[in-house]
């Protein structure tokens, strides 16, 4: 089984948003019991809320359900998940300094390394944006999430 740890800041938006693009591609595809999907948050700051309600209702609009739950990356998280993913490299930069093992630390990648059509370097953060900044982040999860499934999928 391949463990995935979506993180961004709060884990409101783009983390549990990723976290639903890819479990819907993984029950679309039937490899549900090939993967453990969840998503955690660099803050505490909303610990035990919901998705924001703006990404929520983007992401309905998508056919996605959002249900998580905002919670913190622990440094049980390094152990428990083989990958790692964050949005940006702000994110990058403080999974980092949490990892507690170069092994640990191995296991953090970007998410949009696995985009096979929009070239960018992070998913922007759409909390202080309008509608269209949740429409983007979602486009790039899908596209980073296929790409990210693919790959996995394709691994010996």
């Amino acid at each position: 089984m391949k463990k995935i740890l979506f993180v961004c800041l709060g884990n409101i938006c783009r983390s549990p948003m990723a976290e639903a693009v890819m479990k819907k591609l993984v029950k679309d595809r039937g490899l549900e019991t090939n993967y453990e999907i969840d998503s955690a948050g660099l803050i505490s700051y909303h610990e035990g809320e919901g998705a924001d309600p703006r990404m929520k209702m983007h992401a309905r609009r998508h056919g996605y359900l959002l249900t998580h739950i905002s919670r913190p990356v622990r440094e049980l998280d390094f152990d428990l998940f083989d990958y790692i993913v964050s949005m940006d490299d702000s994110n990058w930069d403080k999974l980092h300094c949490l990892a507690p093992t170069a092994e640990a630390a191995a296991k953090i990648v970007r998410m949009t390394d696995y985009c096979h059509t929009h070239v960018i370097d992070h998913v922007p953060d759409p909390y202080y944006g309008g509608d269209q900044g949740f429409e983007n982040v979602i486009e790039i999860l899908e596209d980073a999430c296929g790409g990210m499934l693919e790959d996995l999928e394709n691994q010996p």
